[in-house]
Parts: C-alpha cells; structure tokens; sequence
C-alpha cells in the first residue's frame, strides 16, 4: 500500500506530502490544487507508461506547469508584510514526484531541456528531461535503502554486495527508467514497482451525452477493467455478472434505483444495457437512461472490478449525481476498499459524510498561492527525502 505521495513545483503544489491511509478523501474549495494533485498522480502512472513527457508536452511543457511563484515565500510574504516578489534562484528549475509505500518507493526529478546549438535547433524545446530517478526500499529513501538509481543517461543499481553495478546506459533523456529498462535477474525491484504503477486506475468525469461510448451497443469480449472512456460498460457489467461480485452489483443497483434490475442483452455479438424500472412496460436500453442512471452504473463497473488494482483514484465521482443517489455511491466506495487503494477527489460534503469514517480526511487550502495541507504542521508531515541531483 502506499504511505506517501509528494509533488514538488508542480503548478500550485510547490512542495506537498500527502499522507494515505488505505481509503483517502482529498477535499477543498475549487481552485485549491484538487485537480492539480489527480493529474500529478497520473503523471506517475504515465511513468510505468512511458508517457510523462508526453502528457507533460500537453499540458503546455515545463514553462506551463511549473509553480509560478517565487522559489522561497518568507513569513511576511505570508503575514501580508512584504509583498510577493521573486528572489535569486538557488536550484534548478524543476518538477519533481514520488510515493512511498510498505515495500518500495519511487521519484522522478523533472529538469529544462539542455541548451542546443542555435545552428541545430530542435522543435522539442517544451519537452522536460528526466534528470534523474531512484528506486528505494520502505517508506524513506535512505543511504541504506537505494535499490536503484537513475542519473540522466545512466542506470545503476545497488548488488548483492551493497556495491553499484552499471546497467543501462545510453538512456534518452524522455525514456524513464520504469518502461525502458528491463533485468528481473539483477534489477527485480524496477519490474516489481514498474509492475504496480501500472495497474494504477483513473477515472475522471465519464461522458454520458448522446454520443457518450458508454450508450452505443459494443461487440463484447470478457472486460475485467473498465475502459478510461467507459466505452466497454456492457461488457464489464456482464463480466462481473458472470466472474465477479454479481450480488454487490444487484445490491447497488437496488439500493440506487429501487424496484430496478439491470441485464445484458446480446444481439449479432453487441452488448446493450437492459434497465428495467418499476411501472414501464419494457427495458430501457443505454441510449434512453438517463445521464445520472448511465452515470452511477459507469461507477458500479468501475468499483466492483473483477480484478482490483493496486491503486484506485476517482476524480470527482458525485458529479452530475442526483443527491439520492450519493449513499450508493458511498456504499460501492467503500465496498472496493475492502480489495485495493482508493484515493477520491471531491468536495462534495455528501459523499465524504456517507463515507464517513471508513476514509481518511485531507483538506486542502491555498495559501499564497500555494496549496497546503490543512492543519499539517511541522511533526505532522510524512518524512520525506528528494536527495541530490
């Protein structure tokens, strides 16, 4: 499980360590950094991926998403004493990431592209380079604890004897070490995180108009894990009807909708939805339900997935949800904890009461443009280690 996430320099999260518990809520007024802290998580993922200089490009390259306030903000800049204003830079530009968790953790230091010849541009200048990477065993990277390091071009990992050995270099400064680099023999802890970050799951905002993929009929196949885009819904239902936690699924629907039931229909190989309701003559199919009945069974799909991942994150989920429907939500929630990691992003205080104290709180505030823990001082704070570049 994950004991730690730290996000450094990324828009408003200049310096944030995030405590996680098992099933965790991160709360706060709009505009205080909950968006910014889903993406940083994915950025991770795209890790394993081998997309975070990609999905980094996309969001505008490293002049986009780096903080953009001053490197230091003194105490009277926060009192309101002084005014806000940028001082000399005594590090790098950077974005940096990691987690931690009860077995190994991980980080990723983002940098500025090097300088090129003005002879030999290059049309990639927005592009950041990976500086640097590290690989670490329990919850703090230690001297004692580094399993694997990554400095610019070069790999190294630490060997039976406790000495470093070499093993890849030549790496390109968009390649992470997680999906380039592949030893099980002398480096099985790059396997086992890469592995992990990988099963990670997002969801995040389903469509649900008249062309959401999610009302369209869909030849099927068994679906163990619900697409992005919510696109293979009948086919992940009819999996978990037939593989996976078939009566938490009927509960859910009951309890939601009451008087209900939901089926699969099948014709020339396509899936349908099928939702029968009390008091109509016949079933409703994807493309009539409504976008809240289309919504919450997109979520039941998701949190009642046949093969859990490591780590779940649900990004708003009570968006576009009849309030009535919100302790079902909360139930499906909790119910998924019960087999993976779930982070939930939201400022609903409806589902963070239906929760209730099955999750652990995190609020966050801006502060001078920052964005903060609530109430985290000083000994409250996770250890944390960035090292040295």
């Amino acid at each position: 499980m994950l004991r730690t996430v730290a996000i450094a320099n990324y828009r408003s999260l200049r310096d944030v360590v995030l405590p996680l518990t098992g099933l965790d809520i991160v709360t706060g007024a709009n505009g205080t950094g909950k968006s910014s802290l889903y993406r940083a998580l994915r950025l991770l993922a795209d890790c394993a991926r081998g997309d975070v200089i990609a999905s980094l490009a996309r969001e505008g390259g490293m002049p986009s998403v780096t903080w953009a306030g001053p490197e230091k903000i003194s105490r009277e800049m926060r009192s309101g004493e002084h005014r806000v204003e940028g001082t000399r830079r005594t590090e790098p530009v950077n974005v940096r990431m990691g987690f931690a968790g009860d077995d190994f953790g991980y980080l990723i230091d983002l940098g500025l592209p090097r300088p090129i010849s003005k002879t030999n541009p290059s049309f990639f200048q927005l592009d950041p380079e990976i500086k640097r990477e590290a690989i670490w065993s329990g919850p703090v990277l230690r001297p004692g604890t580094w399993l694997a390091d990554r400095r610019n071009e070069l790999v190294r990992v630490r060997s039976g004897s406790g000495e470093w050995d070499h093993l890849a270099q030549g790496l390109r400064t968009f390649e992470s070490m997680l999906s380039e680099v592949t030893d099980p023999v002398r480096a099985p802890e790059l396997l086992t995180v890469r592995e992990q970050v990988r099963s990670w799951r997002f969801y995040d905002h389903f469509r649900t108009d008249a062309g959401a993929p999610a009302r369209q009929p869909r030849l099927g196949t068994r679906t163990t894990v619900l697409a992005d885009d919510g696109a293979d819904l009948a086919a992940a239902l009819q999996t978990i009807r037939e593989v996976g936690a078939v009566e938490a699924l009927d509960e859910a629907v009951a309890r939601a909708f009451p008087g209900s039931r939901l089926e699969i229909t099948q014709v020339g190989g396509r899936l349908d939805l099928s939702f029968r309701q009390h008091g109509l003559l016949r079933p409703l199919s994807g493309a009539e339900l409504s976008d809240g009945t289309l919504r919450f069974l997109l979520w039941a799909a998701a949190l009642l997935t046949p093969r859990p991942p490591a780590l779940m994150v649900l990004n708003e989920p009570e968006t576009s949800l009849h309030p009535q429907l919100v302790p079902a939500l909360a139930e499906l929630v909790v119910k998924a904890h019960e087999s993976t990691q779930i982070v939930v992003v939201t400022h609903s205080r409806a589902l963070i009461d239906h929760i209730g104290a099955a999750a652990a709180r995190v609020e966050l505030v801006k502060d001078v443009g920052e964005t903060r823990i609530e109430g985290q001082g000083r000994f409250e704070r996770p250890s944390w280690n960035w090292g040295l570049r």
